[in-house]
């Protein structure tokens, strides 16, 4: 394909972004080229005043036509084009267009082999090392990520850990907490983990595989609502979700603080949050009218003497 530069797209612009609405006197449109499978494309004209016109939706077209053509020419990486308009202030003169195409390092989306994901893991690993041995392998795990390494957490990693020690048994979701993959963001996917206790001299190994495939279904849950482990933080416990009949008598889920976090993560630490069964006759009388529930999940776990 025959070179095509910011010049030719400067000039491709100039009659189009000239058809500008009344009482435009400039314009600035920025477009970020495919991340992930999405791109981006935001501007429009100005009044001198500054504030936004809103007529002259045609240039958005334009725009990203130009921006096609760049991308095929591939002259030189780039990732993020700015175009900017100003009219002439001589009459039938056309305006001045400029067009800026840019390489930021910061919106590149991490790839299915960053470092990142390996180095999530690790940590999570070598926190729940202290609390019991950890067993080989993921008790449960989901790991049908997309093309962008993506699983329904945003991340590759959607599985649980089994960590045992002399008295107890912890199962704990491994994915919630990595970097999520295809974009950028420097956050730690959700920002939490969950986890369940159990008495390990009681649970049978087919409740433990049903507990554990539980788990997987409430963190794709606390994925979809990413405010929920800020909501947990807010209330100190929340009553979260329904079971299904497989686990009478324990009907309900109510998700609580606990007092230790990972550390050692990508981006910093994140909270555990637990995760408590409880069955309808522990709340049938309370009154769940607040912001969910969160009276009636406290009271339970109190009567349970599990702190929040």
């Amino acid at each position: 394909m025959t070179a095509y530069s910011n010049s030719d797209a400067a000039r491709d612009l100039r009659s189009a972004l000239d058809k500008a609405p009344a009482g435009a006197v400039n314009g600035e449109w920025f477009f970020i080229t495919e991340q992930a499978g999405v791109s981006s494309q935001t501007g429009g004209y100005m009044h001198a005043d500054g504030g936004h016109v809103a007529e002259g939706n045609h240039a958005f077209q334009k725009v990203r036509e130009v921006v096609e053509k760049l991308e095929a020419s591939q002259i030189q990486p780039f990732n993020k084009v700015i175009v900017h308009w100003t009219r002439s202030k001589i009459p039938l003169m056309r305006g001045r267009v400029t067009v800026d195409t840019l390489f930021d390092e910061t919106i590149v989306p991490r790839g299915p082999q960053d470092p990142i994901y390996e180095a999530a893991s690790v940590a999570r690993r070598a926190f729940w090392e202290k609390y019991g041995s950890v067993l080989d392998g993921f008790k449960a795990e989901q790991d049908d990520a997309n093309v962008h390494n993506r699983t329904e957490w945003f991340g590759p990693h959607r599985r649980v850990l089994n960590i045992k020690n002399n008295t107890q048994l912890t199962l704990a979701t491994d994915g919630l907490s990595t970097p999520w993959a295809g974009i950028a963001d420097p956050e730690n996917g959700v920002e939490c983990e969950l986890f369940m206790e159990f008495d390990a001299s009681s649970i049978t190994s087919h409740q433990i595989d049903d507990w554990a495939h539980l788990l997987i279904n409430l963190g794709d849950l606390v994925a979809d609502g990413y405010q929920v482990a800020a909501d947990v933080e807010k209330y100190g416990a929340i009553l979260f979700c329904t079971l299904t009949d497989e686990y009478n008598p324990m009907t309900r889920i109510i998700l609580s603080r606990d007092d230790r976090k990972i550390d050692n993560l990508p981006f910093g630490s994140v909270p555990l949050i637990r995760v408590t069964p409880i069955a309808e006759s522990e709340i049938e009388d309370l009154d769940q009218s607040d912001e969910w529930a969160s009276s009636t999940a406290r009271h339970a776990l109190a009567e349970r003497q599990i702190g929040t």
